[in-house]
């Protein structure tokens, strides 16, 4: 418990010390330092490591409606250093713990928010866009939309596909390319969300296609980090190559 207090005070504290606000004050310290050798720049990259990595932290806390005392911050860091506490460790183990549930707590509120915020955009989004011509619903729900046709054979789930593709968010955020890769995806069809299962079926090779794949289809109310929960996501698929599944061996052969 003390070792979990210490790191938090310290990252906590590295974090106002490099981002305090005191514009002024920041650039005359900055033109002060010295990093000619091995040990300052060593010592330097401590600091500045831990405070860019806990940047994020603050942020987020500011973000979610808890302000954060940069000057506090600052003065406990110092106050530590110099072992002149005015708070005994207990307490600010509480303190520290009573925070990252406050946090945790915020962090719930704002994941549900959004969560629901997707589903009635992700409702809105498929009613209009499947008045659009060309787009077809199946009684799942999943639309697509021919782009361009192909003439090979379509695939069964159980096959393997080779797709390149681009994946995005209704507003246009893109959370995933092939095609920056600069490399294919190949993998088997009843191994990805549903709503490619069923789509990339549909498809000859040779063909690009554009679905619009509600959020039941796709990853429900999971946040992949890339993706919200609740997200009705859109892709544009090349279909370019299909491997048959091998069929299974009969009982009868394999024991031979």
């Amino acid at each position: 418990m003390k070792s979990i207090y210490k790191l938090s005070l310290v990252a906590l504290a590295v974090v106002g010390l490099s981002a305090c606000g005191q514009e002024e004050k920041a650039t005359k310290t900055s033109a002060s330092v010295e990093l000619t050798t091995e040990a300052q720049k060593e010592a330097y990259s401590v600091g500045a490591s831990i405070g860019r990595y806990m940047s994020g932290h603050i942020k987020e806390q500011e973000e979610l409606g808890l302000p954060v005392d940069r000057s506090l911050i600052v003065t406990g860091f110092t106050n530590g250093l110099n072992n002149e506490l005015k708070l005994t460790e207990e307490e600010m183990q509480t303190l520290l713990q009573g925070l990252d549930k406050k946090l945790n707590d915020k962090r719930q509120e704002q994941a549900t928010a959004i969560a629901a915020k997707n589903i009635e955009e992700g409702k809105k989004f498929l009613e209009t866009n499947k008045a659009k011509a060309g787009v077809v619903t199946t009684e799942s729900g999943l639309q697509y939309e021919v782009l361009t046709p192909g003439t090979g054979e379509k695939p069964a789930a159980e096959d393997t596909v080779e797709v390149d593709y681009v994946g995005t968010l209704i507003d246009g955020t893109e959370f995933d390319s092939s095609y920056k890769r600069g490399q294919t995806a190949k993998f088997p069809l009843n191994r990805v969300i549903p709503g490619w299962t069923e789509g990339v079926q549909l498809m000859p090779v040779g063909a690009k296609y554009k679905f619009v794949i509600p959020s039941e289809l796709a990853y429900g109310d999971r946040d992949t980090g890339t993706i919200p929960p609740n997200s009705t996501l859109i892709f544009e698929v090349e279909l370019k190559s299909v491997e048959k599944a091998q069929a299974p061996v009969a009982a009868a052969d394999a024991a031979k």
